[in-house]
């Protein structure tokens, strides 16, 4: 994949019971690629990984949640899992730290239940999405556009529904990586402005 991603800092945001090959497949490919993956998470010390419905490794935390500012992030990067989205969306901090993202225009990758996270952030109305299926019906709720294909990519927002999409999914988020902030959330898919009733009756 070369180094197209030379000294690109990405947040690895996750919680105890996510899909391990959902962390360890992507982190590689970024680092591959040039990235600097640091893992933040509101475990202490270790987080621990599942492989479908059984623990698997535990990883190292690079820097706890209640520290992390996404001003020190280029990107992010949602792994998924059922157990850890399902934590990150009721922690004030991890939702915070999310939005920073989107409020900057960073681009953010999300695969399989990830998109949970991304819900409780309210960052998904007008976007077109994929997820893992049971899913759907939650971000159509929350103003998304599901679609169910391998990979999805919207004004840097990277979405996939399983493990077997990781290598569209890598290759398409090591893309929105390298290519930087978008439009800030805010200043995206404003309604265009109709003219004041003023303007009008002057006419």
């Amino acid at each position: 994949m070369g180094k197209s991603l030379n000294g690109v800092k990405v947040a690895i945001l996750v919680a105890d019971g996510f899909e391990q090959v959902e962390l360890t497949e992507p982190k590689k490919a970024l680092e591959q690629a040039g990235a600097i993956t640091t893992i933040v998470s509101p475990a202490e010390g270790q987080v621990q990984g599942w492989n479908h419905d059984e623990k698997a490794d535990k990883f190292s935390v690079d820097e706890p949640l209640n520290h992390a500012r996404s001003d020190d992030y280029d990107a992010l990067f949602l792994p998924g899992g059922v157990r850890n989205p399902d934590q990150l969306r009721v922690i004030t901090r991890a939702i915070e730290f999310v939005r920073g993202f989107f409020a900057a225009g960073k681009p953010v990758a999300a695969i399989c239940h990830a998109p949970w996270t991304l819900i409780e952030a309210e960052t998904l109305r007008g976007r077109k999405v994929t997820s893992w299926p049971s899913l759907k019906t939650d971000l159509e709720n929350a103003g998304a556009e599901w679609v169910d294909r391998e990979v999805i990519v919207d004004d840097g927002l990277v979405t996939s529904r399983k493990p077997a999409d990781l290598e569209a999914f890598n290759r398409k988020m090591i893309e929105e990586f390298g290519a930087g902030p978008s439009e800030p959330l805010g200043r995206q898919r404003q309604p265009p402005r109709l003219p004041s009733r003023s303007l009008t009756q002057q006419q």
